[in-house]
């Protein structure tokens, strides 16, 4: 396993971090197969509670194919943070280049019936198999 960085948003007083790890064992640069784990991390810094309902991701791979993840909640559970609260959880995506990378965005509901958009920090997926080129 290769942690690569991590990267950080906040909005609205919702921070998340998603550090991603390359999956040297479970990949398979022969099969053109690349596996990355990511660690999602929601704090809670506001003064009010808010309930997670639903999740999407945004994947482009290195030649600019696209997926899209769309669940309800995290792993179909709708977790609530009362002010000060954090809540985690890994997720592993494959790819079939050495790199892409995923933006993403969670629903989110106030105890107000108010409901908020939260913007996931975009994050890289870069394996050592991948050779970087400056411009």
């Amino acid at each position: 396993m290769r942690q690569l960085y991590s990267f950080e948003r906040t909005t609205d007083d919702i921070r998340i971090s998603v550090t991603p790890v390359f999956m040297d064992e479970e990949s398979d640069p022969l099969k053109h197969f690349y596996l990355w784990a990511y660690q999602v991390r929601i704090e809670n810094l506001g003064s009010e509670s808010i309930t997670i309902l639903d999740r999407q991701w945004h994947v482009i791979d290195g030649l600019g194919a696209t997926q899209d993840i769309v669940g309800t909640g995290v792993f179909k559970d709708r977790p609530s943070l009362h002010p000060g609260d954090s809540f985690e959880y890994t997720n592993t995506i494959p790819l079939s280049t050495t790199s892409g990378f995923i933006t993403g965005k969670y629903a989110l509901e106030r105890p107000s019936g108010i409901f908020i958009e939260i913007s996931a920090p975009t994050f890289s997926l870069d394996s050592p198999y991948h050779q970087k080129t400056l411009n």
